[in-house]
């Protein structure tokens, strides 16, 4: 790989801004903002809106909605069964 191209990957805290839930994972993003991490070290800290944490997938709170079929439409439209 050639030199001098490639952004400055390092470790970075990611917090919810929701739920304030944080991890540790690689970057390229900065931040003027650091926090201390259980290891000791002070890394720059990235808020994002959403994470594994509150989303609704991930945390069982989605809602599924049975979608009909075509004919199914047809038939609850015309009162058919």
């Amino acid at each position: 790989m050639k030199k001098g191209i490639h952004p400055d990957y390092h470790p970075v805290v990611f917090q919810d801004s929701a739920t304030g839930f944080k991890f540790l994972s690689g970057s390229t993003v900065g931040s003027s903002e650091t926090v201390k991490w259980e290891d000791g070290n002070e890394y720059p800290l990235i808020r994002v809106e959403i994470t594994s944490d509150s989303h609704p997938f991930y945390t069982g709170r989605q809602k599924f909605q049975q979608a009909d079929g075509t004919v199914a439409k047809f038939n609850k439209k015309y009162g058919l069964k």
